[in-house]
């Protein structure tokens, strides 16, 4: 009996997956993404839980936050540039061991700083060391992956990557943070410091083929500029990237408020946030597993104004402070749609562009995609500081999450109009 068209659809994607998992250096890859994804989702409660530890002011907390996305504004560029030119599988180990050696130092500023604003501030130039070490380690393995797996295996294998990102990073890592700081705020750092050791160890152990090279050597300034010029001639990449920056400017305030709407507006305790963040990761986890068959019927356009769409939603959800229940399902929400705009946009940026400027058109698609997180960050801190005076803390917590519905509809209507994807 032939099979119905969403069951072909199902069996693909279990064949695909069998094919890729039957390619040693994408099982490594896995297994090396599992691990740090683990350590990244403690982190996702380890730092700014610290950063409330010591302190409660709400700008200091968002300077915090600010810093690990500042590196995308004043590394990405050069940074791309050396994605191109070095060898891919060094570079990842490289950026994994320092990772871990700030993780170790972290967990030294837990244990040993007195609250205050020094402790804040090193605080933050360590996660600015580690935002550092991350816009280089995400932009090579991005530009690693069509080495590893075919053109036609792209959208299945991000699909993968991001589906042990939603289990181990986001029902896994919050949780478990949330129990550690029970007993001692420096174990999540220490546990994450081993993950990436873990991830240097599997890395290690990949055998790559050999990659296209970038051609004659460029200088740094002439390197970055053949990226920019690239991206910014081309039709469908300039405007999606316009449309992530200011997607990312919303989604940073969205971001580093959260744990404070999480102890101030919903009273949770750190494992209470944790198990709220984890419960967030079915929507990621749903999107990273059905995403590639739905992006087959609906289209990548619909994919990215869904993307938008349910983020816009989740910020009207947050903005009217609902029971923890209904934050929790606004939070799945957001991640099941989020994750349809990343697997479109990705994979788009695999395909499209030449390999041997990969890194560098990747590396400034997301200067001007990221980047600007680092100053939505920063504003969300700076709304809240200003408008606990003639609002309070609670309704201060709230004004932001409303402005971003505002924001929202404005990113909805200018990928309608101006992203020519198809």
């Amino acid at each position: 009996m032939p099979l119905h068209p969403a069951g072909r659809a199902q069996h693909r994607a279990a064949m695909s997956a069998r094919s890729l998992f039957s390619n040693r250096n994408f099982r490594l890859l896995f297994a090396g993404s599992s691990a740090t994804n683990l350590g990244d989702g403690v982190m996702m409660v380890a730092l700014p839980w610290l950063a409330t530890l010591l302190t409660r002011d709400p700008l200091l907390i968002g300077m915090v936050a600010m810093a690990r996305q500042l590196p995308w504004v004043v590394l990405a560029l050069p940074m791309g540039v050396l994605t191109d030119r070095l060898d891919h599988r060094r570079t990842l180990l490289a950026c994994d061991t320092l990772r871990a050696g700030l993780m170790l130092a972290a967990a030294a500023l837990a244990m040993l700083a007195t609250p205050g604003t020094g402790a804040v501030l090193a605080l933050a130039a360590l996660t600015f060391a580690l935002g550092s070490a991350e816009v280089l380690r995400d932009n090579t393995a991005q530009t690693l992956l069509p080495r590893v797996v075919g053109p036609d295996d792209l959208e299945e294998a991000n699909g993968l990557l991001w589906s042990t990102e939603q289990v181990a990073g986001q029902f896994v890592g919050p949780p478990l943070a949330g129990l550690l700081i029970g007993v001692a705020v420096a174990l999540p750092f220490g546990l994450n410091a081993a993950m990436l050791a873990g991830a240097v160890a599997l890395t290690a152990a990949m055998a790559l083929p050999r990659r296209v090279a970038m051609g004659v050597p460029m200088r740094t300034g002439p390197a970055m500029k053949e990226g920019l010029g690239f991206l910014w001639a081309h039709p469908v990449l300039r405007p999606m990237a316009m449309a992530l920056g200011m997607f990312n400017f919303l989604g940073a305030i969205y971001f580093a408020l959260l744990v404070l709407y999480a102890q101030d507006v919903l009273g949770l305790t750190a494992a209470g946030y944790g198990l709220l963040l984890s419960a967030a990761a079915a929507g990621g986890l749903a999107g990273s597993l059905i995403g590639p068959r739905l992006l087959r019927r609906i289209g990548p356009k619909a994919g990215l104004l869904v993307g938008m769409a349910g983020f816009t939603v989740t910020c009207g959800v947050l903005a009217l402070a609902p029971p923890v229940w209904v934050v929790a399902l606004a939070l799945v929400l957001e991640a099941f749609t989020n994750m349809l705009w990343n697997l479109t946009s990705v994979s788009y940026r695999q395909r499209h562009i030449p390999p041997p400027l990969l890194g560098r058109v990747n590396a400034a698609y997301r200067f001007f995609g990221n980047g600007p997180s680092a100053f939505g960050a920063l504003a969300g801190g700076a709304i809240v500081a200003v408008a606990m005076g003639p609002l309070g803390r609670v309704d201060a917590l709230l004004l932001p999450y409303a402005l971003c519905v505002v924001g929202g509809f404005a990113m909805i209507t200018y990928v309608a109009l101006r992203v020519p994807i198809r």
